[in-house]
């Protein structure tokens, strides 16, 4: 699976306003003539706490500049901004890792919070792992809400693949049970359950959350494969919040993150990387099936600097 036709044109369009803040910020501070001094770091560092980066991650950058500074491999204050692409790229794809599609059925979960985009892209990943050759079914665990249902459904229709589905108000678990079963029986390749956002109160969706993963694995030993975070980027550190709700009670695996095409947030996706350990498996732009692919560090990184994106990252993309 790799990036749709035009997504990479899409993300620096969607990023258009984080770097419009962050490019001209660093092409204030890094003037080529200017002194790399300690009014320098200071000013660096606030603009990238600024920018969503957050203290910890502008701090560690500020100090690989004075690393490389101190070693002689950056001399003038606008080779800073070239070693900041490549900290952004490091910083993103340290925990990359591919989908575990190794299972059949692979049982992917798709948690996050109602607005997310979470049903949208269940549905998507859907057909971009049917697109790559794969044979999916869905299954509508968002019992509480009718429209989610209804929602996928329709999805479900337009990718071309089958959904498992109760009634509204019906147990979420049940629906998780039934579908893992049919896709074994099925022998198919991947199962891809769409989940609730929202309950009386966090508590009562994580311990709901909880339970649809254990009644995963009782009906498929080792289930869930991958346990999927769906995020609106546009949150800004709201994301971080509930990312760190869901991983304290669930083994994330990945982040999907959505509403890149007009977001003004997007150094919150390094912030988000770096804080959680977790890799950002796919992104999302758009409303479109085709508006969804893999997510790439050095992609990112240059769409986030306004740059072209450079050679040592196009592998990933």
């Amino acid at each position: 699976m790799s990036l749709f036709s035009g997504l990479r044109e899409r993300l620096t369009e969607g990023l258009r306003r984080s770097q419009e803040y962050l490019a001209s910020g660093l092409t204030a501070v890094l003037e080529p003539d200017r002194p790399i001094d300690e009014s320098l770091y200071e000013e660096l560092e606030e603009l990238l706490i600024a920018a969503d980066l957050g203290a910890a991650l502008a701090a560690d950058f500020t100090n690989r500049a004075r690393e490389e500074v101190m070693y002689g491999t950056v001399t003038r204050a606008d080779e800073l901004r070239p070693l900041f692409r490549r900290f952004l790229a490091d910083t993103l794809g340290a925990t990359s890792a591919a989908l575990d599609l190794d299972h059949r059925p692979a049982v992917i979960l798709m948690l996050g919070v109602n607005g997310s985009g979470k049903t949208t892209t269940t549905a998507k990943l859907a057909a971009a792992l049917k697109a790559d050759g794969k044979r999916v079914i869905l299954a509508a665990a968002d019992t509480f809400r009718a429209a989610a249902i209804e929602q996928l459904a329709t999805w479900a229709d337009r990718v071309g693949v089958d959904l498992v589905r109760q009634e509204s108000g019906s147990d979420p678990a049940a629906v998780v049970f039934d579908a893992v079963k049919a896709a074994s029986a099925r022998n198919l390749d991947a199962l891809i359950i769409d989940t609730a956002g929202r309950l009386h109160t966090k508590t009562n969706l994580m311990t709901e959350m909880k339970k649809i993963a254990k009644t995963a694995e009782k009906a498929l030993p080792d289930a869930p494969h991958e346990i999927l975070l769906v995020m609106d980027a546009t949150t800004g550190q709201n994301a971080l919040a509930q990312a760190r709700e869901f991983k304290d009670a669930l083994p994330l695996t990945g982040i999907v993150l959505t509403k890149l095409d007009g977001t003004a947030k997007g150094g919150i996706v390094v912030a988000i990387a770096k804080r959680l350990g977790l890799p950002i498996r796919f992104i999302g732009i758009g409303e479109q099936a085709d508006d969804f692919g893999e997510f790439s560090a050095a992609a990112f990184a240059s769409a986030l600097l306004g740059e072209q994106a450079h050679s040592e990252g196009r592998a990933q993309a």
